[in-house]
């Protein structure tokens, strides 16, 4: 427009006469003007053709994809045996809306799933013919006292391990299981937004989030330590939006990483036959497979690969509900440096005949077309006993340790510290999958028919089985502290739990024990406390000690708090007492010689 202007200014001089150079210069003028309309038209036209093209190439890519759900199905009926998926349609038409829904929801199901969904069948088939058998997967197995560290917390040990795991930390990075909601205990929104205690209302995101900071600032790293959360449809959107409305509770958002979790179909009989959803009868009925996923997941997004060309050695994997895990991280990963492993399961003692998992060290015999071989693993508590008792002849289980009261195999708590380098290399061999297994439960003596659908499932623990045998895989089991609380149990079962004497994991007693791991922390610094009162609470038992929080920020590590506590032996607590100590605080010096109140 003012080029046209300009113009018109020039020619009404044209008129009165112009001077030679003006006439160049209206003719210079003229020739970018017709330029400019060109390359308008042209830019025009342009976007005009690049519209057509990418509306025929949609046209293409919808035609494609529906050839390839057509030719899917076709597959799945003729080779795979899951003819009722196809049941009823009328033939030799072109297929309906819904009909063309249900291919479309198959071939995104065979893009997600390791060896597409003909594997998924077979792999199917395999697993539930050998449950319709009774056989046992840990048949050809024999059991061996798992070998690991224990550590006294506070003391000898323990601190040096902190100490080396702490000048380690910068190589670290943070992978976070939160698929579930709350829904279970009562909750509307994901767990991850619970408060992990109520003197302070910390959400469980939050006190993760400050952790990371704490240790990356401890460590001296220069960048935010890598923090990757696997979600699920039901939880994806709801911790995006807690990270946004927190502004990421300090995290640099661009290492923060979501991995969504995909489901997988659900099957309905024995011979993996794909179930129907109930309600939409052009849709296979889907349900999450489980945590063993998030290796799938940090395989195929290319995450794995990426964190450890950025220099990170190690990933930590934890719970979403264990707000005391990162007491043992540092020493865990001091242990994983030092005794070089491929592995290191964060575990606790436990009591024999608890119903959890534990870690056994199961050991192949040669023969059966193998050379043997052993590896320390899971094992379901329901699978131990049988274990135990076929390998003694009948003569002992799970009995506990003379020596120590505890079993000789300790919980497992799904926490582990992994050496980056060889899970990169056993991730791509594998595609990411790890051992997989199915939980039918059978209608009837048969075995044929399941009461409610069932589907493949795998655990984020069962990655050792995945391993070369010359990967070194051990445990760290940290006593004298509570470093596994979480809370996942609602409270009527939880009250049941309590009249057992067997742990809630309750949301009662996870607060409880929030207070009382700041209590052990602090009289392993020095400080004076009363002993814990055993209480009932609303039903659920917990262990009573003063409410205190130590936030991150104070703190990470146990050498952190002593050292900022210059007269500890100076100082006690009363029972009912409430403390919380955040910031950098450094020599404070708390009031002495006794805290009755809150501070």
């Amino acid at each position: 427009q003012t080029a046209q202007e300009n113009m018109s200014e020039i020619s009404v001089s044209a008129s009165s006469g112009l001077t030679e150079d003006q006439l160049d210069r209206l003719a210079g003028l003229e020739r970018l003007d017709a330029l400019d309309r060109r390359d308008r038209r042209d830019a025009c036209a342009a976007a005009e053709a690049a519209a057509v093209r990418l509306g025929r190439l949609d046209r293409l890519d919808s035609f494609d994809a529906e050839a390839q759900g057509r030719a899917l199905l076709k597959r799945l009926v003729d080779e795979c045996g899951q003819e009722h998926l196809v049941s009823g349609w009328p033939r030799d038409r072109a297929a309906s809306a819904d009909e063309r829904r249900l291919q479309s929801q198959l071939l995104a199901l065979h893009r997600s799933l390791a060896g597409g969904l003909d594997g998924y069948v077979c792999r199917a088939r395999e697993l539930l013919e050998a449950s319709r058998l009774g056989r046992n997967p840990l048949d050809g197995y024999r059991p061996s006292l798992p070998v690991g560290e224990t550590l006294d917390f506070g003391r000898g040990a323990f601190l040096k391990y902190e100490e080396e795991g702490l000048a380690a930390m910068r190589g670290a990075a943070f992978v976070l299981v939160a698929g579930g909601l709350g829904e279970r205990l009562g909750a509307s929104g994901i767990k991850l937004d619970l408060p992990a205690e109520l003197a302070t209302g910390t959400s469980f995101l939050a006190l993760y989030a400050q952790h990371i900071l704490a240790l990356g600032a401890a460590a001296g790293s220069a960048a935010c330590l890598p923090l990757v959360l696997m979600t699920s449809d039901d939880t994806h959107a709801r911790t995006l939006a807690s990270l946004e409305a927190g502004d990421y509770f300090g995290l640099d958002r661009r290492r923060v990483f979501l991995l969504r979790q995909q489901a997988v179909p659900c099957l309905a009989d024995g011979g993996a036959a794909l179930a129907v959803d109930p309600s939409d009868a052009s849709r296979v009925l889907t349900k999450p497979n489980g945590h063993g996923e998030v290796h799938r997941l940090l395989h195929s997004s290319g995450l794995a690969a990426k964190l450890h060309g950025d220099g990170c050695t190690h990933l930590v994997f934890f719970q979403d509900t264990n707000g005391l895990v990162f007491n043992a991280v540092p020493a865990a990963l001091g242990v994983s440096v030092r005794r070089g492993l491929a592995l290191n399961f964060v575990s606790v003692r436990r009591r024999a005949g608890d119903a959890s998992g534990a870690l056994i060290e199961l050991v192949r015999e040669r023969g059966g077309g193998d050379g043997g071989g052993r590896v320390l693993a899971n094992v379901e508590y329901n699978q131990l006993e049988p274990l135990l008792r076929a390998a003694s002849a009948g003569a002992s289980g799970d009995e506990p340790d003379p020596a120590t009261g505890w079993s000789p195999y300790p919980g497992n708590c799904n926490q582990l510290v992994v050496a980056l380098r060889p899970y990169v290399e056993v991730l791509a061999a594998s595609g990411g999958v790890v051992p997989e297994f199915v939980n039918p439960k059978y209608s009837d003596a048969s075995r044929s028919g399941f009461k409610k659908p069932t589907r493949l499932e795998c655990m984020m623990q069962d990655y050792p089985k995945s391993l070369p045998p010359s990967a070194r895989v051990g445990f760290s089991v940290i006593s004298n502290t509570t470093a596994f609380s979480p809370v996942k149990t609602n409270l009527a079962d939880a009250r049941a739990k309590s009249a057992k004497g067997e742990p809630t994991y309750s949301a009662a007693s996870g607060e409880a024990d929030v207070y009382a791991s700041a209590c052990e922390v602090l009289a392993a610094s020095g400080v004076r406390l009363p002993p814990p009162v055993h209480a009932i609470r609303d039903g659920v038992g917990v262990v009573d000690t003063p409410r205190v929080v130590i936030d991150p920020s104070f703190g990470p590590t146990l050498a952190a708090v002593r050292d900022k506590l210059p007269t500890p032996h100076a100082v006690s607590l009363a029972q009912g007492s409430t403390l919380v100590l955040e910031g950098d605080l450094t020599r404070v010096r708390l009031p002495g010689p006794s805290l009755d109140g809150a501070l």
